[in-house]
C-alpha cells in the first residue's frame, strides 16, 4: 500500500510539471549549429509563454505544421504584423518603430542567409530560422508559423555536461535602414 501511494503522490508530482511547465528535448539535426548540436539535451520552458509573448532571438520548439507529429527546434527572427525581408544575404525587419526596416545583426549564425523573400506576417505569426541558414528546414521554405505550433522556448542546455548553462535571449544591434 505504501508503494502505491508513492508511484500516485510521484505521478502528482511529475507529470503536470512534464505537460504544463517544462519538457526534456533531444536535438536532432544540424539546422541549429553552432548553438545547438545533434544529441545535445535541452530542458524547454512550456509554462512563460502563457504569460508573455515570444520575443525575437528565442529559441523555440514546436510541432511542424505540416506534420504536427514531429517537432522542430529554430530561432524566431521575426514576429506578427512585422515584414521581413531576405535580400543579399542580409535579414531586414520592417515594423511600425521601423518602417523604413533595420537589419538583424545575428552574432550567433556563420553563414549568410540564403535566397530571396518577402513575407509580411498576419496576428499571431511568427518567422523562425535555423541558425545553419543552409541545412535548415524553416519559414523560408513552408511559411509562417502560427503561434498555436509553438510547445515553448528553451531555457536550459541540461547535456553535454560541458555546456551545461542557461540560456539567454540574444540583444540585437539594429542598423537602420535610410531611404
Amino acid at each position: 500500500m505504501d508503494i502505491a501511494k508513492i508511484v500516485i503522490i510521484s505521478l502528482l508530482i511529475i507529470v503536470p510539471i512534464r505537460y504544463f511547465i517544462a519538457q526534456p528535448f533531444f536535438v536532432r539535426g544540424a539546422s541549429m549549429e553552432p548553438t545547438y548540436h545533434q544529441g545535445d539535451y535541452l530542458i524547454v520552458d512550456e509554462l512563460s509563454y502563457r504569460f508573455n509573448d515570444p520575443q525575437r532571438g528565442e529559441v523555440i520548439i514546436f510541432r511542424f505544421p505540416q506534420n504536427t507529429s514531429q517537432f522542430f527546434i529554430k530561432r524566431i527572427i521575426a514576429l506578427p504584423t512585422e515584414t521581413i525581408v531576405i535580400k543579399d544575404g542580409s535579414v531586414i525587419i520592417k515594423n511600425e518603430d521601423n518602417p523604413q526596416g533595420f537589419v538583424l545583426e545575428e552574432d550567433y549564425i556563420s553563414d549568410v542567409t540564403t535566397g530571396n523573400l518577402e513575407m509580411l506576417l498576419g496576428d499571431n505569426e511568427y518567422f523562425v530560422m535555423g541558425d545553419n541558414r543552409v541545412a535548415s528546414h524553416d519559414s523560408r521554405r513552408w511559411g509562417a508559423l502560427g503561434e498555436t505550433y509553438i510547445i515553448g522556448k528553451v531555457f536550459l542546455r541540461a547535456w553535454p555536461v560541458a555546456q551545461f548553462d542557461l540560456i539567454k535571449k540574444p540583444i540585437y544591434n539594429h542598423l537602420e535602414l535610410q531611404n
